[in-house]
């Protein structure tokens, strides 16, 4: 009779990929592109729930198709180096896997894709389904799903330039769809679909450098964009229906500059006007996002807040304040990393209820961040799923059969042990230590001893490693 096998420990990362990689669905999932697969992770169970295999590249971008009545997602979006996108379509029985999973190729895009976003274009899930995704080939495509059946149905072409996130949404109080797209103009051009064609409407100026991550937000009557930018800077938009009543009198009054633009379909005039500009981030800001939108008493709740990540290793939410209404860096709300060789962060995310935040580093590691239940403005560290973002080149277990030692194509040396905690009885399984961060790919290791051992890269040097006393009694300390 053969011996029952289980999963114990699953390791594992998020790609260097950019903001995009990183996506927190309403049914508790993360989920991140690592390597060729989209993992699923539940954070509140601390395990990986499944691996969605289909890319035959890396996974740049993940996205989750948000319902509009505020309930969970059933389909996930990714894009890859493939060139290609794959739509993840979930029966909504059981639990997300592969067998229960269904995959649509949708292919078309000559080069990498970089960015993506879905819309629902009625409040029935089944029915069509907007997408929109960029690409290195300085494209983004539109792509309808009308029933089974998903094409592209127009090609929107940025000639020599790169747009490097897209985001989907519809004007206040219709159904039009609006298409933010930020690129390497440093400018963000919004289309407005009209006639079943998206057509460019208005270009907002700004920024002074690459545009990084741009996001949607409906709040009542208001849709606020957010975007950020290798300048340092976020900035925040609002745009609003306009009252064509009464004519603008001429004053000395300052006022904010308006843009605006009529939607002919529905003959309504729109304004768009600068809302804030976020100045607290010290280097390239690679992400920001939207606290998610909320069901309540019927009707879907948009929190205003704001997670940004940038390279200056923190991640800040931004709220406007009480009293004035102007945006400030929420008072002590600003985690990251201090020292070491990290690079800061590529991503951030929010979860469904606001209480935990995530953000994705440079060398592939997710950090995890609670709302204290008492003091609101604290926020503390939790244990996250941890490993190699690239291919595994071999692993070796240590003399005495405890720990795991493996190499990897990102570089690195990571040691994996279990913890073994007094007031918990379940041993669970996490990485412990980077011996080696290096500036080759990995190929191969070797244990000569119970805490050394060899490694070779691509640089073709054998280095021999060796642990030192203190990191030998932290390790039993935790090992037990």
């Amino acid at each position: 009779m053969a011996a029952a096998v289980e999963v114990c420990h699953v390791a594992c990362c998020a790609n260097r990929a950019g903001g995009g990689a990183v996506s927190w669905g309403r049914g508790g999932l993360l989920a991140f592109g690592s390597c060729r697969d989209v993992v699923l992770y539940e954070p509140a169970a601390r395990r990986a729930a499944a691996a969605l295999r289909g890319h035959a590249g890396r996974v740049n971008c993940v996205r989750w198709v948000r319902r509009r009545d505020g309930a969970s997602e059933t389909e996930l979006i990714s894009g890859g180096s493939d060139k290609q996108l794959i739509l993840w379509e979930w029966n909504g029985t059981g639990t997300w896997n592969n067998q229960l999973v269904k995959s649509i190729p949708l292919k078309g895009h000559a080069e990498a894709v970089c960015a993506v976003d879905a819309v629902y274009q009625s409040d029935e899930p089944d029915l069509n389904l907007l997408i929109a995704s960029a690409a290195s080939d300085s494209t983004v495509r539109i792509w309808s799903r009308h029933g089974s059946e998903v094409k592209c149905t127009e090609i929107l072409q940025f000639g020599n330039g790169f747009v490097m996130d897209v985001c989907l949404s519809f004007l206040p109080g219709s159904n039009v769809p609006i298409l933010a797209c930020g690129g390497d103009d440093c400018k963000i051009s919004l289309f407005i679909q009209q006639n079943g064609q998206f057509q460019k409407m208005l270009i907002l100026s700004g920024h002074e450098d690459w545009i990084r991550g741009i996001e949607w937000a409906v709040c009542g009557e208001d849709l606020f964009l957010t975007s950020c930018a290798q300048d340092c800077l976020i900035r925040i938009w609002k745009v609003c229906t306009k009252s064509k009543q009464l004519p603008e009198t001429e004053d000395d009054s300052i006022r904010l500059k308006e843009n605006v633009f009529t939607v002919k379909d529905t003959d309504t005039t729109y304004a768009i006007t600068l809302e804030s500009v976020l100045a607290g981030h010290e280097n390239w800001v690679y992400a920001v996002h939207w606290q998610p939108s909320f069901s309540k008493d019927g009707s879907m709740q948009q929190p205003m807040r704001i997670l940004s990540a940038s390279m200056d290793k923190t991640v800040i939410i931004w709220e406007p304040d009480k009293e004035s209404g102007v945006w400030l860096e929420q008072a002590s709300v600003r985690v990251g990393e201090v020292g070491g060789n990290t690079l800061g962060f590529f991503d951030c995310q929010f979860s469904p209820d606001g209480s935990m935040i995530v953000a994705h580093a440079f060398h592939g590691a997710l950090h995890l961040w609670k709302q204290a239940t008492v003091n609101k403005k604290e926020w503390t560290p939790e244990v996250v799923i941890s490993g190699h973002f690239n291919s595994v080149e071999d692993v070796k277990w240590d003399p005495e059969g405890e720990f795991i030692i493996s190499v990897g194509s990102d570089q690195t040396t990571r040691l994996f042990a279990p913890w073994k905690r007094k007031q918990e009885t379940e041993v669970t399984w996490h990485e412990i230590a980077r011996p080696q961060v290096h500036g080759y790919d990995m190929r191969c290791l070797a244990m000569i001893g119970r805490f050394q051992f060899v490694s070779g890269a691509d640089e073709k040097v054998l280095r021999v490693f060796r642990a030192p006393k203190n990191f030998i009694e932290n390790f039993s300390n935790i090992t037990g």
